[in-house]
């Protein structure tokens, strides 16, 4: 099903590597306790947002930085970087950026339509 042309199993798909993405990126501290005491209360189905959104957006960066200097790399003539190489890790680069676009795109839409509800 298409909803305002992004295909609703994307979405799903996207929210599944956000919240992988926040289980990857928490802490030790929210594992251990503040003082190294019991296990944290949060239950595996909350994830706070601001972090899952800081995850994904931290892999972006690191694969538009992982392909600029493979094209760096193959520019100057390192033998040891193919251009396959480096039209991969471009198109990967592309389509998480592009991905992420659409979310934002989608988040911005639902926030309009918050601001534009009668209380």
């Amino acid at each position: 099903m298409k909803v305002n042309g992004i295909d609703a199993t994307a979405i799903q798909a996207m929210v599944a590597q956000l919240k992988s993405a926040a289980a990857q990126a928490r802490p030790a501290a929210a594992v251990t306790g503040a003082a190294g005491t019991a296990p944290a209360t949060k239950s595996a189905a909350q994830v706070d947002f601001s972090q899952a959104l800081k995850a994904s957006l931290d892999s972006v960066a690191s694969a538009q930085n992982h392909a600029d200097q493979l094209g760096q790399r193959f520019s100057l003539g390192d033998d040891s970087v193919n251009l396959s190489d480096v039209m991969i890790s471009m198109q990967k680069a592309s389509i998480s950026f592009q991905g992420t676009v659409q979310v934002r795109n989608k988040l911005v839409s639902a926030y309009q339509e918050m601001m534009n509800m009668q209380v």
